[in-house]
């Protein structure tokens, strides 16, 4: 009887290591000063909050032709980690203008005072109250930042979105703000069949839900492709911050080539092809 009661505590002390080895281990307490950027990670029906060891501190001189953008966010910001009233931010418009690095470079200038940045996913949304449950009574001031947000017909996300912008009967805390970017200036897809569409008596209500939630954004900017001046301006602007050895119509003609190779004139169509022209450079430098 002794060896059989022997030989069953011996297994219950094997389950007992097992289970432990397998449960997952005790989550340790975010530090928000010695991290400056997180993400929201869904585990489940929940989530948390996990730190970004490596976040892209972004410098804000590097965007070149958005100054009245730039400037107006970062305004807008610097009342917010000031602790005065300050504005949900929409920046839509053209892609690669610099809508996401201009969200990014925030952090690179207002960490030191007390702005922390959570990425969020569009299908995050719905998990808001509970993020901004756990961030409420932290003494920092966090930017929620939902990059590339869109909805398409049928979704009801915006209309959870569009709830917790304006605040529902939970008082919204003072600590946190939303950022996004997008490339739709109203969030949604707009047809030409709203403007004629038969399908109901009064078709102005259901395009005006859509504009509601741009609206909730205190401040919408916009971004615009570069005319060829404006483009030519941020080239020579990366060109001599990185002082590569080329005269500048060398610099123009190529930089004018490689647009029109790429069909685009964006700020970041403009780092890419100084990336792609210093890289050749050194490359035959050392060839």
């Amino acid at each position: 009887m002794n060896n059989y009661t022997d030989k069953l505590d011996t297994l219950l002390d094997k389950i007992t290591t097992l289970v432990d080895r397998l449960a997952p281990a005790p989550e340790l307490p975010i530090d928000f000063s010695a991290n400056l950027a997180f993400r929201w990670e869904r585990v489940g029906e929940a989530g948390r909050l996990v730190a970004v060891t490596h976040p892209h501190l972004f410098d804000l001189n590097e965007l070149i032709g958005i100054d009245d953008v730039r400037d107006e966010v970062l305004r807008n910001t610097r009342q917010f980690v000031a602790h005065l009233p300050a504005n949900n931010v929409l920046l839509w418009g053209e892609r690669g203008c610099g809508k996401s690095s201009l969200v990014k470079g925030l952090l690179k200038h207002f960490a030191p005072d007390g702005l922390r940045i959570v990425e969020l996913k569009r299908w995050d949304i719905m998990s808001l109250p509970q993020i901004i449950g756990q961030l409420r009574d932290i003494p920092f001031c966090f930017i929620l930042f939902c990059d590339d947000l869109s909805f398409d017909e049928g979704e009801g996300d915006f209309r959870a979105l569009k709830t917790l912008l304006d605040g529902d009967i939970e008082e919204r805390p003072a600590n946190i703000l939303i950022y996004a970017t997008s490339n739709r200036r109203h969030l949604m897809p707009e047809r030409m069949s709203q403007n004629s569409s038969d399908s109901e008596i009064h078709p102005e209500e259901a395009v005006g839900e859509k504009l509601a939630l741009s609206d909730r954004f205190g401040l919408s900017l916009g971004f615009y492709e570069f005319d060829q001046e404006e483009y030519l301006s941020i080239i020579r602007g990366y060109a001599v911050s990185r002082r590569l050895p080329v005269s500048d119509e060398e610099l123009c003609d190529k930089a004018l080539k490689w647009a029109r190779m790429t069909a685009r004139r964006s700020g970041r169509s403009a780092r890419q092809f100084i990336d792609d022209l210093e890289g050749r450079l050194l490359l035959e430098r050392h060839e």
